[in-house]
Order: C-alpha cells, then structure tokens, then sequence
C-alpha cells in the first residue's frame, strides 16, 4: 500500500529504531542525578545536544529540546509575548496552528497584539506586508516575527534570508538586545532535510523542529533559540532547557533526535533530487485529470517531496476515503487539527476560494516512495476523484 503522507510523520529509520532499542536498556537514569547512573545520562544527553547542534549548524546552548515542533513553536511564540508584555506578534496566516493558534491564545490571555501577514497566489510573505507590521508607523513594539520557512501544506518555500532582512531594514536595527530589535522565528519542520536550512546564514533568533519528520520516534523535537532571546516560560519546575522547559530529559528520544538529523541533513540533496523527479511526474500525472488543480503556480520555489492539488466539485473526506480503499494513503492537508477536516486556512489565504480549501488532497512523499508507488496512486486517482463528484452531488 503506496504511503504518501510522510509530511504527516515518516517511518521510522532502520538505523535510530536499532540505536533506540540500544539505549533503552543503557541509558535509563536521570540526567540530573548525581551518581554515577546519572552523570553517564547527562554525558549522552550533552553529546546528543552537540551533535545535533553540529547537524544543524548551531552552538549546543541554543539548542532546547522539546516534544515536537508544536510545542516548540508555542513556547517561542507565548514565550515573547510574555517577555513583551502588549507587544504584537506578527505572522503569516499559512502558519502551523502551534505558531497560529499559540498567537490567537496570547491574544486572549496575554493580552498582546497580533498582525498577520499578506500573502500571495503562492502563499509566499509580501515583503511590503511585512515592512510594515514591523515599521516605526506600525503601532507599538513587536514581540516577534514568526514565518514558516515550508508550508506542511502546500510546501512552498519561503526566502528567509529576504524575509529576516526585510525586518532588519524596517526596523533599523539589526544588533539582538538594542532596543527597536525584532526577533525573528522560523517553524523549519517541513524544510529540515529537503531544502538548505541556515540558522545564522538567515539571520534567524530561533526555529522550530520536529524528529518524527524525518525518521525519530513521534514526541522529540527542538527549539533552536539564541542565547540572548528573551523568553518567559509558561510552568516552572526545576529549570531544565535553560528554564523554559522543565522536567526530567529524555535521553533516548534526544540521542535519537540526533542522528535522524545528521542523517536527513547528510542525504539531502541527493533525496531532494530523486523526489524532485516523482514530484514532476505526480504533477504531470495528476493534473489531466479533468479538474484537477495544483495549488502552486508554476516556477514557485517548493518542497520536493509535497504535491499539493484540489479538485473541483469534490470533497477531501470521500476523496481521501476512496483513495484509501484503493490502497493509497495521503491526506487532505495538515494532520495537526485533531483528525478534523476543516477547509485551509492556508488555500484561502491564497486567494482560493472556500470550495477550493474543502477540496485538497496533499501528496507527501520520503525515503520510502518509489516511482511504483506515484504510478499508484495516479491509476487510483480518476475513479477517487469520481467517486468524490457524487458523493458530494448527493449530499447536495
């Protein structure tokens, strides 16, 4: 059964599950214990944290280990809007719900501001837009600029290094801790391992990461944070993760972090390349179909491995539920909503309309796809998507 929803989660990697199964047995103590047990548990967290800090290409003091991308992104997020006490939070609106949703409670129970970015028929950020959310004319200070380097959705890339230098000219400042300096963040979940990710190259303050993208067990992910981010920590507890994250460290899952990444990292532009060519023949595929649309305007800098369409006069849950019994697993969109099929936020931002972000279907490839596996689902696509048409005939 062709499995097309890596952008989801991807199976787990033959060499971290071996890894796993090693270190359950050996590393088993807590790394803040002073014994012996202990002290081997905190060496192995701290070369965990270096080595991933040496994959990403980063001090190990910025690197905060979390449970995944979502908390990551909502710890940076309230974690601001806590230290700017009515700032304004500045984001695009094709956002992941841990950087929207984080943004909207903040709102609520924080009591700060929030700007969302304009976008274009690519879902790519306005420069314009941004230039003015964080202008000298923008009204008050902005806590932070949070923008997505590669929707989970629809998997166009954004360019960050523009982006971070768009707030810096608009700003006027660009040396972290004076005053008038905007903080920008980064959700590089979907970017990690299939395009070039750059945390000082583009200028970042912190980026968000998540292991299970690329091959770690689910429940492990980072926040990559400079050290002079200014964050409030929503709990306390015994100040773990430079105190914004407290709580007993979990070895096992950090050490496996790790090498999931040096080895997406290590493969990328090899892996980018091959996708790219089932990505072209999916499109190609996919879109004779009558009424089958691609999200992405053609020549939009994109993921290799997302094909991201919608259909006209159908519906994603019997258009997924009938691609499902044909064998072929891929989703409507993101995962992240609680198995919930809501319209985009993400296509509507797009300029698309309601029937469009009713009617998606994500294709997510990885180290598993194969060219069979594309000619699958191409074969099992028409009949999907006919029997999506009456489906949502009948129900009128």
């Amino acid at each position: 059964m062709p499995y097309l929803d890596h952008a989801a989660t991807t199976p787990l990697r033959p060499a971290v599950a071996e890894q796993v199964a090693r270190d359950l047995s050996a590393t088993w103590a807590n790394p803040s214990s002073q014994h012996a047990a202990g002290r081997r548990a905190s060496a192995r967290l701290a070369e965990a944290r270096s080595r991933l800090a040496h994959a990403l290409g980063v001090d190990p003091h910025e690197v905060l280990l979390t449970s995944g991308g979502t908390e990551a992104d909502a710890l940076v997020v309230s974690g601001r809007a806590r230290a700017v006490p009515g700032g304004r939070l500045v984001v695009s609106p094709i956002e992941h719900p841990g950087v929207l949703d984080s943004a909207r409670r903040a709102v609520s129970d924080l009591g700060a501001g929030l700007d969302l970015l304009e976008v274009d028929d690519a879902g790519r950020v306005d420069p314009g837009s941004l230039a003015r959310a964080v202008g000298p004319s923008s009204g008050g200070p902005v806590s932070l600029v949070s923008v997505m380097a590669a929707n989970n959705e629809t998997g166009v890339v954004q360019d960050m290094a523009a982006l971070v230098a768009c707030v810096r000219e608009a700003t006027g400042e660009s040396r972290p801790g004076r005053e008038g300096y905007v903080p920008v963040h980064s959700d590089v979940v979907a970017a990690l391992g299939r395009v070039e990710v750059d945390f000082h190259g583009w200028g970042l303050d912190a980026m968000s990461l998540s292991g299970h993208k690329l091959g770690a067990p689910v429940g492990v992910g980072a926040l990559v944070a400079r050290r002079d981010l200014v964050l409030r920590p929503v709990t306390g507890g015994g100040g773990q993760e430079r105190g914004l994250r407290s709580g007993t460290q979990d070895v096992v899952a950090a050490r496996a972090l790790a090498l999931a990444v040096e080895l997406a990292v290590a493969e990328r532009e090899a892996e980018a390349a091959r996708l790219e060519v089932l990505r072209s023949r999916l499109l190609a595929g996919a879109t004779v179909v009558p009424g089958v649309r691609a999200t992405l305007p053609d020549g939009v800098a994109h993921l290799p491995s997302t094909v991201h369409l919608w259909v006209e006069e159908a519906e994603a849950e019997s258009l997924l539920m009938a691609l499902d019994l044909a064998g072929v697993e891929a989703s409507a969109g993101s995962a992240c909503h609680a198995g919930v099929l809501q319209p985009s936020e993400v296509v509507l931002a797009m300029g698309l309309s309601e029937e469009a972000a009713r009617a998606t279907l994500r294709v997510s490839m990885g180290g598993t796809t194969t060219a069979q596996d594309v000619e699958r689902l191409l074969a099992a696509l028409p009949g999907a998507v006919e029997v999506s048409r009456r489906a949502r005939a009948v129900r009128g």
